[in-house]
């Protein structure tokens, strides 16, 4: 029986999916979202941000808001509430590093951009291939 469910999330449809799909097949467990920001790239922008700011875990929390706004849209749909949390680096290693927390991890096939995905490879691969519980990979 799964009673507790971890879905990462990005702004990407693929992870909307992933969670619509988390609500509606586990429905009556416990789902958390994962976003995870301060992603590694080219420029390190976002990283950089968060890095700097003067209360580094009040600027991740700002970055992910609206991920976690739409998350929580989603799940309102359904009449379910679920619990949210924000990491800080690279995707697929944070959420690898939480998943022993949960029964199972679900996710979106792929997200974000071309080029991050080129950059941080693929978060659904990796997650997959190391994740200590079963993953749900969505498309």
């Amino acid at each position: 029986m799964v009673s507790r469910v971890l879905v990462g999330m990005d702004d990407s449809e693929m992870a909307a999916e992933a969670l619509r799909y988390a609500l509606d097949v586990h429905a009556g467990s416990d789902i958390t979202v994962l976003t995870v920001v301060g992603v590694p790239s080219p420029m390190m922008g976002e990283a950089t941000a968060i890095a700097m700011a003067e209360d580094p875990q009040a600027k991740a929390e700002e970055v992910a808001e609206p991920v976690l706004d739409r998350a929580r849209e989603l799940a309102a749909e359904r009449d379910v509430d679920i619990d949210t949390m924000v990491g800080a680096g690279h995707p697929a290693r944070t959420i690898v590093n939480r998943a022993d927390e949960f029964d199972v991890v679900v996710l979106g096939s792929h997200g974000g951009s071309v080029s991050d995905r080129l950059v941080i490879g693929n978060v659904a691969d990796t997650v997959f291939k190391r994740s200590p519980v079963p993953v749900t990979v969505v498309r």
